[in-house]
């Protein structure tokens, strides 16, 4: 055997080993999926846990969202623009008509609206059924006023103008709290009514955040500003949230416990949209998020890892809700929303 030949036989022998060791490496990267989603804040803390814990089940599964707001993400929905959007107020008819690859709605956890303050030495705070949608449709302009003050016996209200801080984008956060407030005032329901980006007609001193991470910091940072948020930021952003009075009459903090009360009566449709006004227990500002996903894909490998996705959040996923103050979606709800899933997305 000639010099030459070994040194072929070698060489080959390691182009061999080395197609062998870069095949399975080039397996999993064929296999890899990115799902790029877009949508509501309301939720963004607890799909971010989600999209980090994916990983442990499906760890070429890579999951991205970006909180624009509720508004955004139904605009990217029908845009085509991401693999899933995520909304607080479901996607009405006639936005769903729009999109030719067909929609499914996708419920994946519920939670509170917090009133949050920055009322200085108020730590605890309570608002009637009358004085909240007062305030917020600017009736009610100062601290002292003498209907807080008549929810507050005990309490020094200080004379300090009220400062709104409300979202500056398209929000299902606004959605949920501004349908609970039309629920319950008439001349709120008149003035302002149910919107995700209302005008707000009627108040002055308005700061507008983004997302509620934005309203979060600016209420964090206002003397006498009142603003809401999705539970959660509040308590991330160590914020004081208002006692509530529910439809029972009873003052009632934002928590998980009575977030659950209050959703525990709801009645999922076939179409899963839900729109929850002024529940009869409870903490009273409550509402769902979903995610959209379509009905078609552009390939065989995104549907797939939509439906992994979409499995993992509905089973797997819903363990985590609890631990972010996010309450969990029925079992019966999660099994029929995943059989529409499972038979559909194509």
């Amino acid at each position: 055997m000639t010099f030459s030949t070994i040194l072929n036989r070698v060489a080959t022998t390691a182009l061999l080993t080395a197609t062998v060791a870069i095949s399975p490496a080039l397996s999993n990267i064929a296999k890899a999926q990115t799902l790029n989603g877009a949508g509501a804040s309301f939720p963004a803390p607890l799909y971010e846990r989600y999209a980090q814990e994916v990983k442990t089940k499906h760890p070429q599964l890579k999951v991205n969202y970006q909180a624009i707001g509720s508004g955004g993400g139904i605009r990217q929905t029908i845009a085509g623009t991401v693999d899933f959007g995520g909304s607080d107020a479901a996607m009405k008819d006639s936005e769903i008509a729009k999109v030719k690859r067909g929609i499914i709605l996708v419920p994946t956890a519920g939670g509170a609206v917090s009133v949050v303050h920055n009322v200085p030495g108020v730590n605890k705070l309570r608002l009637s059924r009358k004085t909240l949608p007062a305030i917020f449709s600017g009736q009610i302009k100062r601290w002292n006023n003498a209907q807080i003050r008549a929810d507050n016996p005990g309490v020094t209200l200080p004379n300090l103008p009220i400062r709104f801080v409300v979202r500056a984008d398209s929000s299902g956060t606004t959605f949920i709290f501004t349908n609970h407030l039309s629920a319950i005032s008439g001349y709120f329901k008149g003035r302002v009514g149910t919107n995700k980006k209302p005008d707000w007609r009627g108040l002055k001193n308005v700061l507008k955040g983004k997302g509620n991470t934005g309203v979060a910091a600016l209420v964090g940072r206002t003397k006498g500003a009142i603003g809401y948020v999705e539970y959660s930021y509040a308590e991330r952003n160590n914020l004081n949230s208002a006692e509530l009075q529910n439809k029972r009459g009873q003052f009632v903090a934002p928590s998980l416990d009575t977030a659950n009360a209050a959703l525990a009566s709801v009645q999922f449709p076939e179409n899963n949209r839900v729109f929850v006004k002024d529940p009869s227990t409870g903490y009273p500002i409550v509402g769902l998020t979903w995610m959209m996903v379509y009905k078609n894909y552009p390939n065989s490998a995104k549907a797939n890892a939509v439906k992994k996705w979409i499995n993992w959040v509905l089973k797997d996923g819903q363990n985590f809700n609890g631990s972010l103050n996010y309450t969990r979606i029925p079992s019966s709800v999660v099994n029929r929303v995943l059989n529409t899933v499972n038979s559909t997305v194509k």
